[in-house]
């Protein structure tokens, strides 16, 4: 897992660089960084590995949502033919909104994963997760969306013709983070109401 995030960071690196493309390169060392923290946390609460795989999918699905060329004719927003901007529900639905479901949506697994953890140590039972456990994760998850949001605005600063988007660009990328967080909630909840084991992992 470690190999294949650190390969296609390398990859898509090399491809940012080599067309020019300082916006990109920004978002790589923020996510090598991010990389790092995520480490950190694993080692303290023991993220499972069906998570750590969801991480580094949506990592790749990033890089290539900024990278990857997509035909002119292809139906996307007027930020530029890549994939981030490819409506794959015309006029209801882009990849980049995709992406941030998904994203957001892993973040409140981890969130999720690092408070029953840390709970567990103190009182020696897992706990189950509730409406304000559950509630505490997916706003962590909402404002790790937020602090992306920061990022990308951040960056609209120094970097001339970025592909970040409107106002309302930054505002569904919210509303998906929250669908994303939420769904994510729920699918917690439904599987502790199916398994012994409230222990909560992405199969």
């Amino acid at each position: 897992m470690i190999a294949f995030t650190l390969t296609y960071s390398l990859a898509a690196s090399l491809f940012a660089i080599l067309r020019g493309n300082s916006e990109f390169v920004i978002y790589i060392l923020v996510m090598l960084v991010i990389v790092v923290a995520i480490w950190r946390v694993s080692i303290n609460v023991n993220l499972s590995r069906g998570v750590l795989w969801a991480l580094s999918i949506w990592g790749l699905a990033h890089m290539l949502g900024g990278l990857m060329p997509i035909p002119e004719h292809w139906l996307h927003s007027g930020n530029g033919a890549v994939l981030y901007n490819l409506w794959l529900l015309p006029d209801l639905l882009k990849y980049d909104q995709l992406v941030h479901a998904y994203g957001f949506g892993t973040t409140t697994f981890v969130f999720w994963e690092s408070i029953s953890a840390i709970m567990a140590r103190s009182s020696k039972v897992r706990p189950q997760p509730t409406f304000g456990l559950l509630l505490i994760a997916v706003a962590a998850a909402l404002g790790m969306g937020a602090l992306n949001e920061i990022v990308e605005f951040v960056t609209t600063l120094f970097v001339e013709n970025t592909n970040v988007g409107d106002y309302n660009n930054t505002g569904w990328d919210l509303v998906f983070n929250m669908i994303g967080a939420s769904l994510a909630a729920i699918w917690i909840r439904l599987r502790a109401e199916t398994v012994r084991d409230p222990k909560i992992a992405l199969p």
